[in-house]
């Protein structure tokens, strides 16, 4: 975990963000933060130049447009002819017919390194059928101890039939290439209480995956040990007087100041 992490930082590798308007700002400070560095850009008349002069592309279709869904697919190609690692975050996928269509014209027209939902928009993706609430996962879907096997084998048999990483946040969190899957432990429940965190999670990961591209199942894995971790160390920091808007700012300040051997010996993972 400790070298992804630090050749983040080494690399400082500049994405390129097609996100959505509620977060854009906390997946710009997330990025700054783990040692990237953003740039946004949603226009059609420069999302191919702008993609160019990046390593790496991070699209999240949560507020779509049929403006921001043609940048995304011009930008997606553009970074693919220029070997430049893409990651999906479907927000809302199975939550409305826009929604689901978009990703999954995403997902013909681009090849993606990694997709990063939660369970229910994956489900989605995967015809399984959901009780996706809209942007959030429902508890009805929800990964638990109880049902790890079944989430663990939706998410290894969807990462293998798009030949894709494929990265479910949650309570407990599944990172697979078809083959092997991380099953991750980190992280707080407060986490859930706070817009974006799955966005800024996409936009770290997107970081990641660029800094190690032959590495992505245990880049995008690293990032999600380390928001996690970062979720615990800012959960430490509440006060009585503190709410969720507190913690979004002690989680960006985790984030920044996580060293990897920390995030070495806080991971909680199990491979299988």
């Amino acid at each position: 975990m400790r070298e992804y992490l630090e050749r983040v930082r080494e690399t400082s590798p500049l994405i390129h963000n097609i996100t959505n308007y509620v977060t854009v700002n906390d997946c710009a400070n997330i990025l700054l933060a783990c040692g990237g560095s953003p740039i946004m850009a949603d226009d059609p008349e420069e999302a191919e130049e702008i993609t160019s002069i990046c390593g790496g592309l991070n699209i999240n279709i949560g507020t779509l447009n049929q403006h921001t869904i043609s940048a995304m697919v011009l930008a997606g190609r553009k970074a693919n002819l220029c070997g430049h690692p893409v990651l999906l975050d479907p927000v809302g996928a199975g939550a409305s017919s826009l929604r689901t269509e978009t990703a999954r014209k995403l997902l013909e027209e681009v090849d993606f390194a990694v997709i990063r939902g939660n369970i229910s928009e994956i489900k989605a993706l995967a015809g399984e059928g959901s009780a996706a609430r809209g942007v959030d996962a429902d508890a009805v879907d929800a990964v638990t101890e109880e049902n790890l096997e079944q989430a663990a084998e939706l998410v290894r048999a969807f990462a293998a039939d798009i030949h894709t990483v494929t990265a479910v946040s949650g309570a407990i969190d599944l990172v697979s290439d078809g083959e092997k899957t991380y099953i991750i432990r980190n992280g707080c429940p407060i986490m859930s209480r706070i817009t974006g965190s799955g966005c800024m999670l996409s936009a770290m990961t997107a970081a990641y995956i660029t800094a190690n591209p032959n590495h992505v199942l245990e880049a995008a894995a690293a990032a999600f040990c380390a928001m996690g971790l970062a979720g615990e160390i800012a959960e430490k920091r509440m006060k009585p007087e503190d709410g969720n808007s507190s913690f979004r700012n002690y989680l960006i300040d985790a984030v920044y100041h996580l060293q990897g051997e920390t995030l070495e010996k806080g991971a909680r993972y199990e491979v299988r």
